[in-house]
């Protein structure tokens, strides 16, 4: 069974409406500058349960064909949003979301910001920091330090936070799984 077959045959989840959720997101990230078929991919990776799909296996799903996958999960890997990997024994390779995609984003953010903050204080030098485009690029380079001092607290704060959501996540899962336990020994007790 494929990935994508496991993916529909999961009980209490509307397979349609996780298509529209893959749609809608993944038009929400083209709206925002992405290329649509990346968001698409990429999109459609996050919302599989192993994160975990073929260039096959996501054209089945996204309903288009393997061709169209190929430059979506180049492009996504060169940003490393994704990785690409082959298993032992396997002609496929398997396109892998990062576990915390997001944060990583973040962190290479921080990594751009510094360049961008060299070149725009080259260019308050190089415009005079008392002309009007010289005192727009000040202002930008200030906005880029401002961002510069603040995004590490906040990816602090984040990694607190997650390990704070997936300990609680973790427990409902416990407790989903005792109330399923019980049910079922009642259900075999009065049997």
């Amino acid at each position: 069974m494929t990935d994508v077959a496991a993916e529909r045959s999961i009980p209490d989840r509307d397979y349609e409406q996780v298509q529209r959720f893959i749609e809608r997101f993944a038009s929400i990230l083209a709206d925002s500058g992405w290329g649509r078929m990346p968001a698409r991919v990429f999109v459609a990776l996050l919302a599989t349960d192993s994160g975990k799909l073929t260039a096959a296996e996501l054209a089945e799903l996204l309903r288009v064909s393997p061709g169209a996958i190929s430059g979506a999960v180049r492009y996504l890997v060169q940003l490393n949003m994704i990785r690409k990997e082959r298993e032992p024994d396997a002609r496929r390779d398997h396109y892998i979301v990062h576990e915390d995609t997001w944060y990583e984003a973040t962190v290479r953010s921080e990594q751009l910001m510094e360049r961008w903050s060299g070149a725009t204080r080259d260019g308050v030098e190089a415009l005079g920091r008392h002309t009007p485009a010289g005192r727009r690029m000040a202002e930008t380079l200030a906005f880029i330090e401002f961002l510069q001092d603040e995004v590490p607290a906040l990816l602090e704060k984040w990694n607190a936070q997650k390990a704070e959501l997936r300990e609680r996540l973790a427990d409902e899962d416990v407790a989903t799984t005792d109330v399923a336990s019980s049910g079922e020994a009642g259900q075999q007790e009065s049997a």
